[in-house]
């Protein structure tokens, strides 16, 4: 058996298209280390803004390789460490530079609690896939707690808060290192959290749906804060709603 190094192991051609996947999530981490430089500069908005470009980013090479048959080991490592700085990292360093400065004991811990509860996130989530028959099952209909680009959205909620109102809200720090916190504990609970993955629509209803991305997207353009604090509020509605119906369940079981 030759190594993958050995000089004498034929060469595998690979087209070019097939390296698009990976070259989205290096696009995408770059996105992602650049929020970091935005928000030491003081531009908080540039900084979500490139956050949330890494989330789309992220979304997307998953399915660019599987349409281009491109699928690696390499490739899946590559998106889960480039989730951990865009999501894990990333996301609690600009809140800390946007607000929690003025508590940077009390503040760096919660940066620290968070990023943790994502690289705890995301390993689970990598041994639940690749383990055929391991106690994770891997997560298709929906997810066990927050996954990490949801959670980095989540987190900067308060961001969202202030922008929507300025001058007008003052978050203190204390609140936004329990929020953070709090993000964090929902990454790595037990907690099934809305997927897309599975869910279907008929196909004389697809315009519906075009033109309400097509009306998200311009909402987004036109109030960005507004509409991505909406939309958390409607995604911490989505996890409240599954998470009932799972305690229900629970509790039928043992009645």
């Amino acid at each position: 058996m030759t190594a993958p190094d050995d000089p004498t192991r034929p060469r595998r051609k690979l087209h070019i298209l097939q390296l698009l996947p990976n070259l989205v999530s290096v696009v995408g981490l770059c996105a992602g280390l650049t929020a970091i430089r935005f928000a030491i500069d003081g531009r908080i908005a540039t900084a979500v803004a490139l956050i949330g470009l890494a989330a789309a980013l992220d979304a997307l090479d998953g399915r660019l390789a599987r349409m281009l048959k491109s699928e690696s080991a390499i490739g899946a490592e590559l998106d889960s460490l480039g989730d951990f700085v865009n999501f894990g990292v990333t996301p609690a360093i600009v809140l800390y530079l946007w607000g929690l400065k003025g508590e940077a004991s009390l503040g760096w811990i919660a940066v620290l609690i968070y990023a943790i509860c994502c690289m705890l996130r995301l390993a689970r989530f990598n041994v639940g896939s690749k383990a055929a028959n391991g106690e994770e099952p891997a997560e298709r209909t929906s997810f066990i707690g927050v996954p990490s680009p949801a959670g980095a959205m989540l987190v900067l909620a308060p961001i969202y808060l202030a922008f929507c109102f300025p001058g007008d809200v003052r978050i203190p720090a204390g609140v936004i290192a329990f929020w953070m916190i709090a993000m964090g504990a929902l990454m790595i609970s037990r907690i099934r959290t809305p997927s897309l993955k599975r869910v279907t629509i008929y196909a004389e209803d697809a315009r519906y749906i075009l033109v309400g991305l097509a009306a998200l997207i311009a909402a987004l353009l036109t109030y960005p804060w507004v509409t991505l604090l909406v939309l958390t509020v409607a995604y911490l509605g989505g996890i409240f709603f599954l998470a009932r119906q799972q305690l229900v369940a629970l509790l039928r079981k043992v009645g």
